[in-house]
């Protein structure tokens, strides 16, 4: 599976694509109003607790409008802070800094979204069982993301779909014999890594035995996934999904699977709030 790298020329496209969107067509009539030369010293405030991430992309959102920002980072990529700690401290003109301000805090706060978010399950769950993103990303905002679970410590599933075989319900539902789907996976697999999903314990006993990777017990209620993991020991890492919530998270991992994987971290997230106080 390959690594998430955020290079300086990734984030900086990603950030003019932003900014190309935000300022179509006229620019930013409102900051327009005001005059060019005003500076001033703004701050990056946290509204809440969290884990703060994606201050690159603030940065790099600055310096595309206005080489002559200072972007001061104060807390650390990755780092846990409270209502009211200072991020960082943004200098220049007070025009550009407004023209940047909704992309910057966009990134800033989504990142962090997805970390924090992240990080409350992992904490939830312990050292012994890893919490895993999905697929259920944002169109072109995959990197991203995935980038905010691995700063929250979580885990990156599969990043798209030549990384690994994921035989699903609907694949298997294609054929009356489903173990041969997975044999044929087995067959050309070249090394690649290949994960199961059954829905109970009946399909897994069929293919129980086979040479794959990972099987990937769903929507299993804890007594049946963790007799159904009991099975698996030894033979396959086991990963559960499916309706997990941070209610139910920690029931989950007792039944002692090495792996949930949550939709949720990125389909669904609530951004960090954040604010820039002149």
């Amino acid at each position: 599976m390959p690594k998430i790298q955020l290079s300086k020329n990734f984030i900086r496209s990603t950030c003019k694509l932003a900014l190309n969107e935000d300022l179509y067509p006229s620019g930013d009539i409102t900051s327009n109003l005001l005059k060019n030369n005003s500076v001033s010293k703004i701050k990056l405030i946290s509204n809440q607790r969290g884990i703060i991430g994606g201050l690159e992309f603030a940065k790099y959102t600055f310096n595309l409008l206005d080489k002559t920002i200072k972007f001061n980072i104060k807390k650390k990529e990755g780092s846990k802070v409270n209502k009211g700690t200072l991020i960082a401290v943004i200098e220049g003109k007070v025009k550009n800094i407004l023209i940047g301000e909704r992309v910057a805090l966009n990134f800033v706060s989504h990142i962090s979204g997805i970390a924090t978010k992240t990080n409350k399950f992992v904490r939830k769950v312990g050292k012994n069982t890893k919490i895993c993103c999905t697929r259920k990303t944002i169109p072109n905002l995959r990197v991203i993301q995935k980038y905010a679970v691995k700063l929250g410590g979580g885990t990156n599933h599969r990043f798209n779909l030549s990384d690994e075989f994921l035989i699903k319900d609907n694949h298997l539902a294609s054929t009356k014999k489903f173990e041969e789907i997975v044999k044929k996976a087995i067959k050309v697999s070249k090394g690649r890594k290949i994960t199961v999903e059954v829905d109970t314990l009946k399909q897994f006993r069929r293919i129980n035995g086979l040479n794959f990777n990972t099987v990937l017990f769903d929507n299993m209620r804890p007594n049946i996934l963790r007799t159904a993991v009991r099975h698996a020991r030894g033979r396959y890492e086991t990963e559960a999904s499916g309706g997990i919530t941070l209610k139910n998270v920690k029931k989950i991992a007792a039944t002692k699977v090495d792996r949930i994987s949550v939709g949720e971290l990125t389909h669904s997230i609530q951004a960090l709030d954040l604010k820039l106080e002149i």
